[in-house]
């Protein structure tokens, strides 16, 4: 392990464990994730970011310079605890990974609770994967990616094309997946004092600004209750020590159970949605190197094109 990735979690430790605990409303997480976003994360050089229309949704479209063509795209969705966050905040990340893979990105933005709770995000997405196919894109041809409650959306969204017998993606992953929206994983206790982001306590009241109290039994946002048989290959990765490990572990459970070739990468130590930090840490690369090398596996991505 480097000692970057020590630094990292001793200031993620010191900074935004504490900012996310302190939070009663999500405007000061929304503010100092667009300035970290803005101020330390980038592109690979010629990345093109265009705003664009998937039906009503609005997306950024990000381009690497090495994009083959549009008949490969991968749909991202972001997390943040279904409060904050936006495309533009993991723009960068993304772009890496489609450089890597040569190929376009959408990162659709979706309605954040309070002001438009559920199920504002996971219909946004929806929408959104309609208006991706309406413009000629093969359902095979897309890889549907999200981190943290957009990987709750990500594995949500294939939940339900499946019940609608719906055509579904080429494959699906998650960095650190939120899968259950009643945090019933005994990582939640057994992790809260080791994960160096999330403060297990705080994740109720997240939880409750985008649900309003409806219930959470609804697999586009709690997808470990979905069913997955004929889910395309998944791929999770998540950290030993994240309050999120056992989400991560029980969805590849469940998409073991009906079949599914899941594959899980657990890392020792890293921090909650890891390779988001990129332009910092050694073992975001190598973690973005290993999916991409995972994708190209996959039918039809063997080059991007």
């Amino acid at each position: 392990m480097s000692l970057r990735r020590l630094l990292l979690i001793r200031w993620l430790r010191a900074v935004e464990k504490p900012r996310i605990r302190r939070a009663v409303t999500p405007e000061p997480l929304r503010r100092a994730l667009e300035l970290q976003a803005r101020l330390f994360f980038h592109a690979p050089r010629g990345t093109q970011k265009n705003w664009i229309k998937l039906g009503n949704i609005a997306a950024l479209e990000v381009v690497p310079r090495n994009a083959n063509g549009p008949d490969k795209i991968l749909f991202y969705i972001h997390g943040g605890g279904f409060t904050f966050g936006s495309p533009r905040t993991h723009a960068a990340m993304v772009a890496q990974l489609a450089s890597r893979l040569g190929v376009k990105a959408v990162l659709p933005q979706y309605g954040l609770g309070p002001e438009a709770p559920y199920p504002a995000a996971p219909d946004d997405i929806y929408a959104a994967w309609q208006g991706l196919i309406a413009k000629g894109t093969a359902p095979a041809n897309i890889i549907v990616g999200g981190d943290s409650a957009g990987g709750a959306l990500a594995f949500g969204l294939v939940a339900h094309l499946l019940a609608r017998k719906e055509a579904t993606p080429g494959a699906v992953f998650g960095f650190s997946p939120l899968t259950d929206l009643s945090f019933s994983g005994d990582s939640f206790r057994n992790n809260a004092g080791a994960d160096c982001v999330l403060p297990a306590e705080s994740a109720a009241a997240l939880g409750e600004m985008f649900l309003q109290g409806k219930p959470v039994d609804d697999s586009r946002v709690s997808p470990l209750i979905g069913q997955f048989q004929g889910c395309p290959p998944a791929w999770i990765t998540v950290g030993d020590t994240e309050i999120l490990l056992d989400d991560a572990r029980r969805m590849v459970a469940r998409l073991d159970e009906h079949g599914v070739d899941a594959t899980l990468e657990e890392r020792h130590d890293l921090p909650h949605v890891w390779p988001f930090f990129h332009n910092i840490l050694p073992e975001a690369r190598e973690t973005l190197d290993q999916l991409a090398d995972w994708i190209r596996r996959q039918p039809g991505w063997a080059s991007g094109n």
